[in-house]
């Protein structure tokens, strides 16, 4: 089949068109031109004629010869009809008679007549012709401008459907397309452009199915893999997307949430929620990172909830993962470690009241004298026993943070002796590292409403981290500012600072970070005394340039 472009066909088209508006206008032109030069010979041969007769009879009767002698001439030049010139002979020579004996006025007269009716017979004649023409014209135009009409009335109907159609069923094919409908096909018979874009769509389409298809395969293998991977995981899983429906719940989730994941996937997560209660506590967005306890594997257990909000490439939200870490093993130490501090605690207090008394009965001189020598071992021995004894009651301060009853002795407290007691304290590990404690203090700062013996652990707690965090040779600064009515101390090093998703979670109880050695409980302490206190402590940090941590405490 030959293949003809739309293009040319609307060319030839529009041209045979133009061809068909040209011809019936050119011969309207052609009719209306030879109409009018009939017109015109009739008025030339016939009726200027007819007028030269009516002067010759009126020149005889008024017997001008000068006016029949002009108009029989002009009669003579003006000859057109058959008979008309040997009338006109008749006419000269009757006239030419005229004054002498031989004159015969009814020859005249009848030349004349003879002449009027050759000319008025042909203008009859003539008229009947032009008439027959004007409707052959009339004819021939209509023929034409009808078959205009039925070209133009069919270009009309069909040319825009013959361009539209096929454009608009590309569109909804396209549509279709684009919702993954790929076994949609175009079928158009023409073979112009149209019948090629056919063509070319449908090679489109398949290609687009034949890639989906093998994608599918690795997209339904990678889906069982990612299940497998989540299933057996040794936490407990639950995904959402980002309308709050449920993708996915691994098998330690159906155990606790009591579901059944076929059941539940799918579902709008808060519907499936009014009749859990476990999983309602799990979509409540809070920032409270205590421990919940639920009931898993013949007993409570205690696990600790994460939210990790997903987001693409975008950085748009595309749904979350909430995971629930089972710590029941790390809260079960955490007891049997809180016991133990506790019943060494006051075991401890005893004997060393004990080995106090008997220092004191040492040093009485009743008892016997001491000499010099003797005297300095009883005082290191006192030192030591204090110590001994403020160790014994920061490990009873330590298992009532634990245990939750924490007691404070709140006071006006100056925290510049506070600081000063948390420096001395880490003084000696800084020197064996070489780091600089820089001290910047505001001036004139009013005291604040606290208990020093934990603030100054706190602050300990916070320079022991930032000393272990940074390397030989480097700097920790230590400041202290007033704030309409809080004092903001702050401890900051240039260490490797902690990366966003470790800093949400740095206060976390048995939380620690992954180059860690500790147990994670320093720094939740810490935020235990502090908001004990009525504070707040928090920490700005950036990976690669160090960590700030922030204690702020409420003026007197």
């Amino acid at each position: 089949m030959i293949r003809i472009p739309i293009k040319t066909k609307l060319t030839w088209g529009l041209v045979f068109f133009f061809s068909l508006i040209v011809l019936s206008g050119g011969l309207g032109y052609f009719f209306l031109h030879q109409q009018t030069q009939e017109t015109r010979n009739i008025l030339k041969d016939n009726y200027e004629t007819l007028d030269y007769v009516e002067r010759m009879r009126d020149a005889l009767q008024r017997q001008d010869s000068k006016m029949m002698e002009e108009n029989l001439k002009k009669q003579e030049d003006n000859i057109t009809e058959l008979g008309e010139k040997e009338a006109t002979q008749r006419l000269r020579a009757a006239f030419d008679k005229m004054g002498t004996p031989n004159e015969d006025k009814s020859q005249l007269f009848k030349a004349l007549a003879d002449i009027s009716t050759l000319n008025r017979q042909a203008v009859v004649r003539k008229h009947d012709l032009t008439l027959r023409n004007a409707e052959k014209a009339a004819t021939i135009l209509a023929f034409i401008v009808t078959g205009s009409l039925l070209i133009a009335f069919t270009l009309l109907f069909n040319l825009p459907g013959y361009i539209a159609n096929p454009i608009q069923q590309l569109t909804e094919s396209i549509r279709r397309v684009t919702e993954r409908n790929f076994s949609e096909r175009l079928h158009f018979s023409s073979s112009d452009e149209f019948g090629e874009l056919a063509h070319t769509f449908n090679r489109m389409a398949e290609k687009l199915d034949e890639y989906e298809n093998s994608n599918l395969q690795k997209l339904m293998s990678e889906k069982k893999r990612i299940e497998a991977i989540i299933n057996n995981m040794s936490d407990a899983v639950v995904g959402l997307d980002d309308n709050g429906k449920l993708l996915f719940v691994n098998q330690i989730g159906e155990g606790l949430l009591n579901v059944k994941a076929e059941e539940v996937v799918g579902s709008y997560a808060p519907d499936v929620a009014l009749k859990n209660d476990l999983l309602r506590l799990l979509l409540q967005e809070n920032n409270d990172s205590k421990p919940l306890k639920i009931f898993a594997d013949d007993k409570e257990s205690y696990f600790s909830r994460e939210a990790i909000q997903i987001q693409d490439f975008a950085g748009q939200a595309v749904g979350s993962v909430i995971l629930l870490k089972n710590i029941t093993a790390f809260q079960e130490k955490d007891l049997a470690k809180t016991n133990f501090i506790a019943t060494i605690s006051h075991e401890l207090k005893t004997p060393l009241a004990a080995i106090k008394m008997s220092l004191k009965l040492l040093e009485d001189e009743r008892v016997g004298g001491l000499n010099v020598e003797q005297k300095k071992l009883v005082n290191h021995l006192k030192g030591d026993s204090e110590r001994l004894l403020n160790i014994t009651g920061e490990l009873l301060n330590l298992t009532q943070v634990e245990s939750g009853k924490i007691q404070l002795q709140i006071q006006d407290t100056d925290l510049n002796q506070v600081i000063d007691y948390a420096i001395k304290a880490v003084d000696f590990l800084a020197e064996q590292k070489q780091i600089i404690l820089e001290v910047h203090l505001d001036t004139d700062m009013p005291k604040v409403k606290a208990d020093s013996e934990k603030t100054a652990w706190v602050l300990i707690n916070l320079l022991t981290n930032a000393l272990k965090n940074s390397s030989e040779g480097s700097k920790v600064l230590v400041e202290a500012s007033i704030k309409q009515t809080q004092i903001i101390c702050s401890v900051q090093d240039v260490g490797k600072g902690i990366s966003t998703q470790l800093r949400a979670h740095i206060f976390d109880k048995f939380f620690h970070t992954p180059d860690a050695n500790s147990t994670g409980m320093g720094l939740a302490i810490a935020k235990d005394f502090v908001e004990a206190q009525g504070g707040k402590i928090w920490v700005e940090s950036e990976e690669g340039v160090g960590s700030k941590f922030f204690v702020s405490l409420n003026t007197v």
